[in-house]
């Protein structure tokens, strides 16, 4: 295998075609780009003896920073060997030839040929990452706001998408909760006060599924992670094996330093009209720089301004 691969490049900007040429150039020196039917592409990275698998959208993957899929900071800083799967518009990842290329990874014994692997995504690719990883058993998975399936029968409750519940969620790989059964361990990071997210959440059973609730993280739990920094922190402590509820506590709680969680969290405690809490919340906010703000709120909030502050 490679010595660590430089994917420090800044990909930001560029038009569709020229962004997935600079992918292919990439694919070509560091492993392989290939398209998978009309609608996916697989990027592999040849690096290191641990493997990320992660899903994205290409259009996401051209507005994260830089331009680049998420895998790269990690392939490059850990020495990662990378497989990233990319589709082109809402497509589930669900498609026959997509089927086809997992089927010969498995009949390649490609995945074994790595002493960990960690499959990862979010929301629609945390339902692929779910999906995909019975191909490889042992792994592990890092699922942000997965869900579970979209086939009505299952969850008839899902309002958000009904315009792809033509898909087929019935067949291969279909229903994602079965297919992490195989994993070592599968990590489940969802908003339980998200009703809908919270119920596909519950959908992942069995002993080797743990969830990690983010309380008001909404509305999109991967942007506060990314905004205070631990995503890359949850993803070598679930390459390493070494996520688990306490770990995660430690990384959870630097979302006191996010402006914009203090302040969402706030307003929610206002809508519950809980002026106590709201009080400690804002003697929280004293010792941040929107001191001025949470002071103004103190004082409007009058008596229970001398609530202490949280712990």
């Amino acid at each position: 295998m490679n010595e660590s691969p430089d994917l420090d490049v800044d990909l930001s900007g560029l038009d569709p075609d020229e962004w997935t040429r600079r992918i292919d150039e990439i694919g070509e020196d560091e492993g392989y780009y290939q398209r998978i039917g009309d609608r996916h592409a697989a990027l592999f990275i040849d690096a290191g003896p641990k493997l990320l698998v992660s899903f994205e959208n290409r259009a996401t993957a051209m507005s994260n920073p830089f331009g680049r899929p998420r895998g790269f900071d990690m392939a490059t800083r850990e020495n990662w060997s990378l497989l990233t799967i990319l589709a082109d518009g809402d497509t589930w990842f669900r498609a026959p030839e997509l089927y086809g290329y997992f089927d010969r990874l498995v009949d390649e014994a490609f995945l074994e040929d790595f002493d960990r692997v960690l499959f990862f995504g979010i929301h629609d690719a945390g339902y692929a990452a779910a999906a995909y990883s019975v191909t490889s058993p042992g792994a592990s998975a890092l699922l942000i706001r997965p869900v579970a399936t979209l086939d009505p029968a299952i969850t008839p409750w899902e309002r958000r998408f009904t315009s792809k519940r033509r898909l087929d969620f019935t067949t291969r790989y279909g229903y994602a909760p079965d297919m992490v059964e195989a994993l070592d361990k599968a990590h489940v990071v969802f908003d339980p006060t998200k009703a809908a997210d919270a119920m596909h959440a519950a959908l992942y059973r069995g002993p080797n599924v743990s969830f990690y609730p983010t309380r008001q993280a909404r509305p999109r739990i991967e942007a506060l992670f990314d905004g205070i920094g631990i995503t890359g922190d949850l993803l070598k402590a679930a390459m390493d094996d070494r996520l688990d509820p306490s770990r995660f506590a430690e990384l959870w709680r630097r979302r006191r330093t996010s402006a914009s969680y203090v302040r969402n969290l706030l307003k929610r405690v206002d809508m519950d009209d809980r002026p106590g809490l709201a009080a400690r919340i804002c003697a929280f906010g004293l010792t941040t720089p929107d001191a001025e703000f949470y002071r103004d709120r103190l004082a409007a909030l009058g008596g229970a301004a001398s609530a202490r502050a949280p712990a």
